[in-house]
């Protein structure tokens, strides 16, 4: 974990693409950084070998139809992917959530057991082995990948619940609800840890950061929370927005958050201090999702005005507009190698998007109504889409 961390913070310093002189960028590393001994080069020099070749890996690469699956009888709330994108999850109306093999189109397991909409769902990534569902009939359910058996039924909100996540190191669960608490649970015994009690208002966001002890709650309060996740002390309150909350998001390295809101701006934050670093403008209409590429170097934003934009984290510029879509864009996300940015419309497509230069790669097209999700795998190069 170190020393990918390190690796962050050196990309940040000593930015790389596919054609980067490999030798030449790690003389510069040690140059900059002591720690860099002679027997840690090698280390080093194969780690960025790796690097290269994975962000060399889907520069040119296409996509195609592959599956079609008519997944439930109700509509789809949800799509994700375990790290690998062997197997995928879609949540439903139906009051399901159903595993599936990727490569066969085979469905694996229906999990049964909630008494209202299945809303948001996950996978405890990068470990893939459980599967939290959240309901609302105001439980999250903790689920086998292999068994598809139920671990346990976490009970103690009181209304419905609309977003969760697992935090990496994948020992807690965080559920946020339109009761305007959120609560961590104990993923081992199936205990309620804490509840963050504090917004004036529903909670429909939330993200933990990559070392597990911070975590954002985003609310129709307009503001976004961060607490403490050992005590459940909220450390900060982020004001700023004129509207609700519709998405926040850490960086890898956890220093800054990214906040997007209805009132059609995106907002970044240093995560240690809480205070406001940027307002991030441009868009004609509610900012309906964002999020950072792995690196954190740069934000995506898309909005209800049919555009996404493209921002450096660093100079807070807007360096690529995507236009094209006819109609708003519910969804956007980076792929892994940061080369591709997709993004989901109620135009029925999802498109793909080269985030340097903002051109429309490809229409993905075969939906016949609005698709409200989306994600690749790690590697990228594959692609799952719902409606």
């Amino acid at each position: 974990a170190k020393m990918q961390s390190f690796l962050v913070r050196m990309m940040h310093a000593f930015p790389m693409h596919s054609s980067t002189d490999v030798g030449a960028l790690v003389e510069e590393i040690q140059k900059a950084e002591p720690l860099i001994t002679a027997s840690r080069k090698e280390q080093v020099v194969h780690l960025i070998l790796r690097l290269q070749e994975k962000l060399g890996q889907q520069e040119d690469h296409k996509f195609y139809l592959f599956k079609v699956l008519r997944a439930h009888i109700l509509p789809l709330t949800n799509v994700a992917f375990n790290k690998s994108g062997s197997c995928f999850i879609t949540g439903s109306y139906d009051r399901t959530c159903k595993v599936w093999d990727t490569a066969s189109g085979e469905e694996l397991h229906t999990l049964e057991g909630h008494r209202n909409v299945v809303y948001a769902i996950a996978f405890n990534n990068p470990y893939g082995d459980k599967i939290a569902t959240g309901s609302f009939d105001k439980t999250c359910k903790l689920w086998s990948v292999e068994t598809g058996k139920c671990y346990h039924t976490f009970r103690g909100h009181t209304a419905e619940i609309v977003c969760l996540s697992f935090n990496l190191q994948s020992t807690l669960i965080a559920t946020g609800s339109m009761d305007t608490t959120a609560k961590l649970w104990d993923i081992q015994n199936g205990e309620e840890v804490v509840v963050l009690s504090g917004h004036s208002a529903e909670i429909i966001a939330l993200s933990f950061n990559t070392m597990g002890d911070r975590i954002i709650t985003g609310s129709f309060d307009h503001t976004v929370a961060v607490w403490d996740v050992g005590s459940g002390r909220k450390l900060h309150t982020l004001i700023g927005h004129r509207a609700e909350i519709s998405s926040a998001q850490f960086n890898w390295d956890c220093s800054l958050i990214v906040t997007g809101s209805m009132d059609k701006t995106c907002m970044l934050w240093n995560a240690v201090t809480g205070t406001r670093v940027a307002t991030l403008t441009g868009h004609d209409d509610e900012v309906l999702d964002v999020c950072f590429d792995y690196t954190g170097q740069r934000i995506a934003t898309s909005s209800a005005d049919g555009s996404a934009r493209v921002y450096n984290a660093e100079t807070k510029k807007c360096i690529a507009k995507l236009e094209g879509h006819g109609g708003e864009i519910s969804k956007i996300c980076f792929n892994p190698q940061g080369s591709r940015i997709l993004t989901a419309s109620s135009d029925k497509t999802v498109r793909l998007w080269d985030p340097h230069t903002g051109q429309c790669i490809q229409i993905l097209e075969g939906h016949t109504d609005e698709i409200f999700s989306c994600a690749f795998n790690y590697k990228g190069n594959i692609i799952i889409t719902g409606n």
